[in-house]
């Protein structure tokens, strides 16, 4: 086993429109500030891994096009995961375990203001039962909601109190696309209201992974990779219970966060009802901070908010704000699938 962790990340501010930008346009100065913060040149990248989705592209092989921002001649290793940057991210980290590489430049980008990110979605869906229905993002999010209320788990004014954290911790982020007071809103789509909701806009974030005294070398205080796992529900959502999420309760088992209590969460709940069930599966306390950069409440770039989540807990251990700290990224309706990683300090880890 080696030692493994994230050295570098950065991130766009993320805006509701970047209609004058490309992919590549929206990625150079991303992978330009996290090179450089470590000191590495594009030719001393051991591997190369990228997140994104063509059908939120709405062309094929869209990611090819983003290459153009990291520069792929002379050939480089390079993979893609049609994915959140997290699953780029584990792909990295399991490269660097197997000695294949030593450093690693993970990234993601999503651009959800061409189209109809609700519509777009519903192509996650099973094709032969659920898609058919055409019941789009929200909705299913309403769903899982409602359940929630049911068992008596939340109420509607729980869900506002939580939207009302994440944007008033927002306004520390200078990222951010939302932040401070916003209002809760008419219900969307029953009992979620707009502020229950993520905001739709664009984005994109890197990552540099490293194995152990490269990592000293290239980073005061590497933020540990200690566990890291990935699990998934069914497919079907009739034969789920909305109000659990057993797989993230499972990779968080395997990344070892159960073993001692962590001290930050950054957990990818899109919406509010989502914190719900992810704190509940986590066994996070209220002595634990949640999101303190406002999570994606304050800015959901599809594909890249879940490498997001890792980045800002690596960058909390980085600036000496956090110890250990638990990042959480999900993908699918419902948090469908998950993704868990504990990261701590050079001091926890000595």
């Amino acid at each position: 086993m080696r030692d493994v962790a994230i050295v570098a990340f950065a991130q766009t501010a993320h805006r509701r429109r970047t209609d004058e930008l490309s992919e590549v346009d929206l990625l150079m100065p991303v992978l330009h500030e996290v090179l450089g913060a470590t000191g590495l040149k594009a030719n001393e990248i051991g591997f190369t891994c990228s997140g994104s989705a063509d059908y939120l592209a709405g062309r094929a092989f869209s990611f090819t096009m983003a290459l153009d921002g990291v520069g792929a001649h002379p050939p480089i290793s390079e993979s893609h995961v049609e994915m959140d940057g997290a699953w780029a991210l584990y792909e990295a980290w399991v490269k660097i375990m197997t000695g294949e590489a030593d450093t690693a430049l993970v990234y993601s980008y999503g651009k959800s203001s061409p189209g109809e990110v609700r519509d777009v979605l519903t192509r996650q869906l099973d094709p032969y039962y659920l898609a058919p229905l055409w019941p789009d993002s929200v909705a299913l999010a309403a769903l899982q909601a409602q359940a929630l209320i049911d068992a008596g788990d939340t109420d509607e004014a729980a869900l506002a109190a939580i939207a009302a954290r994440s944007r008033a911790d927002a306004t520390t982020n200078p990222y951010a696309q939302l932040t401070g007071d916003v209002p809760a809103g008419d219900h969307l789509v029953r009992p979620l209201r707009t502020g229950d909701c993520p905001p739709i806009g664009d984005g994109a974030a890197a990552v540099i992974l490293a194995a152990g005294d490269t990592a000293r070398a290239l980073c005061a205080r590497p933020a540990w990779i200690r566990g890291i796992d990935h699990r998934i529900e069914a497919h079907s959502l009739g034969v789920r219970d909305l109000t659990d999420s057993p797989s993230t309760r499972l990779a968080a088992q395997h990344a070892g966060a159960f073993e001692r209590p962590v001290d930050t969460a950054e957990l990818h709940a899109p919406f509010t009802s989502q914190e719900v069930v992810l704190r509940k599966a986590l066994g996070v306390g209220d002595d634990t901070r949640i999101n303190p950069s406002g999570g994606a409440l304050a800015a959901n770039p599809i594909m890249a908010a879940g490498l997001i989540r890792l980045g800002e807990a690596a960058a909390r251990i980085h600036r000496g704000e956090s110890d250990r700290a638990l990042a959480h990224a999900t993908s699918g309706p419902c948090l469908q699938q998950n993704l868990v990683a504990v990261l701590e300090g050079e001091s926890a880890h000595a």
